[in-house]
């Protein structure tokens, strides 16, 4: 028996609208509740995607030792090419390490700086 339920993941972001249209754009859902300093992301399960403003952020830097990814998302996609070209779209970077190239995944940022992986079987 767990001792609890997930309930949010939460991001720290200069601005939650944003980053959250990013994530509904990556991986669907609805905003469920938005003001200027919070937005919930909710894809139809009990777990969420939170972003709170945080005046003062600092994005991670991929890879670095002094400020590392701190956390990161992988998900799951059909065609890596396409999804490439789309989430770059949305305001994605690719980043220039990639240390999963050769194996079934690549490591991109989201708007913010979070660093986030398409990966593929």
């Amino acid at each position: 028996m767990p001792i609890a339920e997930m309930r949010a993941v939460v991001l720290d972001c200069p601005d939650p609208r944003a980053l959250a249209e990013f994530y509904r754009e990556l991986v669907g859902g609805e905003i469920t509740y938005a003001d200027d300093d919070w937005v919930n992301l909710r894809d139809g399960a009990k777990v969420i995607l939170s972003f709170q403003r945080a005046d003062d952020y600092r994005p991670p830097e991929w890879p670095s030792a002094e400020r590392g990814q701190q956390f990161h998302i992988d998900v799951t996609v059909d065609d890596v090419e396409e999804a490439e070209a789309r989430v770059l779209a949305i305001g994605a970077r690719r980043t220039e390490l990639q240390p999963g190239i050769d194996e079934n995944w690549r490591v991109y940022l989201d708007p913010a700086g979070h660093p986030f992986c398409l990966c593929w079987d």
